[in-house]
């Protein structure tokens, strides 16, 4: 077996690498983020999050069967607030994309993983990676000057959805030491899922029980919540939290990416800028993380 490498990841999905799993969730959001907006005409922005979850929920307790004995009051402790992470960092985003474009709800969603980076950071190079990524935030957002345009309460769910997004990351990671496989993800979106479904009931009631949007609903919930939920925290178990939330500025890029091949959106000069300072940066955090796992591994056998 490679060195580093975790026997709890199934082989086919280790192959990606931490970084490559990262990415994978990544273009899965973006794609579920985008017929999640779709539906909130039919099921409203908090029964669209209580199909998600309660769905996601389901999926992963069907195929990971968690196992619920065996368990430290430590271990229960971290899924429960991993649970409410979760339920909270939805809610809040749906909220902000039932007000605002999903473009600039997800770039200023991403400042949340950004100010982690910063903070989670011991070397002085990742304040570099963290300030160019910030930079291109800004650039997507038209130098700053956009955000004025946009609904207050919509800005003000989407920066709420990203410091949730921060703690999802750490608890995240915490999940994936304490549980084998997607145990702990499972359990977690259980109580995210019970914890929001009095929510949707009461915003949209028998709406969620049409055929088709229970449909649109599990597709959402697979795309959004299932494989990169799963994928990132898989990916955790091997990248440093500083690094991975580097990687999620990349979240505002594939987004643009998305839009461009399905949507036929093009990009202005100043948005390919942004792209381009974006890549660059989670380039150089990769790299950074390569090199350091490198140098511990020097004279090993």
């Amino acid at each position: 077996m490679a060195q580093g490498a975790d026997p709890a990841t199934p082989h086919g999905l280790r192959a990606l690498g931490p970084v490559g799993l990262v990415l994978a969730g990544g273009i899965s959001v973006q794609f579920g983020g985008a017929l999640a907006v779709s539906l909130m005409p039919r099921a409203g922005a908090l029964g669209v999050v209580t199909l998600r979850l309660a769905v996601a929920a389901l999926v992963l307790m069907v195929i990971c069967r968690p196992k619920l004995r065996g368990h430290s009051r430590a271990d229960w402790g971290t899924v429960v607030v991993f649970g409410i992470t979760m339920a909270a960092m939805n809610g809040l985003f749906y909220q902000s994309v039932a007000r605002i474009p999903l473009g600039p709800a997800v770039t200023l969603e991403v400042l949340g993983p950004l100010i982690l980076s910063v903070v989670a950071s011991r070397r002085a190079v990742n304040l570099v990676w963290a300030g160019l990524a910030l930079g291109g935030v800004f650039l997507l957002a038209g130098g700053g000057g956009g955000f004025r345009s946009l609904d207050p309460a919509g800005v003000a769910f989407a920066l709420a959805a990203g410091a949730m997004w921060a703690a999802y990351i750490v608890f995240s990671a915490r999940t994936g030491r304490r549980f084998p496989q997607a145990d702990g993800l499972a359990l977690a979106m259980v109580v995210a899922a019970v914890l929001f479904l009095p929510l949707g009931l009461i915003e949209s009631g028998g709406k969620l029980l049409d055929p088709t949007t229970i449909a649109l609903g599990s597709a959402v919930a697979v795309l959004s919540s299932v494989l990169p939920y799963t994928l990132e925290l898989l990916a955790l178990r091997r990248l440093p939290a500083s690094t991975f939330a580097v990687l999620m500025s990349l979240e505002p890029a594939v987004a643009s990416v998305a839009g461009f091949l399905v949507l036929s959106q093009t990009l202005s000069l100043t948005e390919a800028l942004a792209i381009t300072l974006v890549i660059a940066a989670s380039m150089g955090a990769v790299r950074t993380q390569v090199g350091r796992g490198r140098a511990k591994n020097v004279g090993q056998p």
